[in-house]
């Protein structure tokens, strides 16, 4: 039972599938149920790669409908955080605690409106092309591997101030085993459906990096922006992967 809890918090709080309802939640359980995130990213990957399966023979309408799957059911999350982050780095002049008081906002700008459109342009192109091929299944840990990432993100990058936000939640409590464990089963399949996917690791540590030297530490919106641009970067590395071949 202890399992099924912890997984359907992580599917309540990274998508919006429908779940059982649980009673008397704290916020301990959210933190436990962490480990469980590249699960949900598997879920989400098998959804969005049935209609390029499906629909391959007409790569840009099975792209239109992976991409509206895709937002639907993890609610743009990540993309709210995306636009949040674009604002921030837009008006904040390098500036952390400026950049912290326009995260607060509420309301989307114009750099925030820029940069998702640009993601839902650059998802879209690159679920056509991926359309066309034979690796449309490895779309099912691209999502996985993202999630991963942000174990990575919220162990090793401290929280940009103190609060209720995901990275505040998170941080230093995840288990370095559940991201070691991980980090072999997904390595596992991307040998297995494609080996380009294993950059993911890379992206990781460097995204964790630019935060630490950048900010000196991540919130909430952070790791959504870079939960967004780790899946585009491993959509590229997956087609630049049959580009060489």
């Amino acid at each position: 039972m202890t399992f099924l809890r912890r997984a359907v918090l992580a599917f309540q709080f990274l998508t919006r599938l429908p779940t059982p309802q649980l009673d008397d939640f704290v916020d301990e359980d959210l933190t436990r149920s962490a480990p469980y995130f590249p699960l949900v990213g598997c879920v989400i990957g098998a959804a969005i790669a049935a209609p390029l399966w499906l629909f391959g023979q007409r790569p840009w309408l099975a792209a239109l409908a992976a991409l509206i799957l895709w937002v639907w059911i993890t609610g743009a999350l990540h993309l709210d955080g995306l636009g949040d982050v674009a604002d921030g780095f837009g008006a904040a002049h390098r500036s952390p605690e400026r950049f912290l008081e326009v995260l607060h906002d509420p309301h989307l700008g114009v750099f925030g409106v820029v940069a998702v459109v640009l993601q839902l342009i650059t998802k879209l192109v690159l679920l056509a092309e991926l359309a066309q091929n034979d690796l449309v299944w490895a779309l099912v840990i691209i999502p996985a591997w993202a999630r991963w990432a942000t174990l990575v993100w919220s162990r090793t990058v401290p929280p940009l101030h103190t609060g209720l936000g995901m990275a505040e939640r998170f941080a230093w409590q995840i288990p370095w085993i559940a991201i070691i464990v991980w980090i072999l089963v997904l390595g596992g399949l991307s040998l297995w459906l494609a080996p380009m996917l294993l950059l993911a690791v890379g992206f990781a540590a460097a995204i964790s990096f630019y935060w630490r030297r950048r900010l000196g530490g991540i919130t909430g919106d952070c790791i959504g922006a870079s939960t967004e641009v780790t899946e585009s970067l491993l959509l590229i590395a997956v087609i630049a992967g049959t580009m060489v071949v």
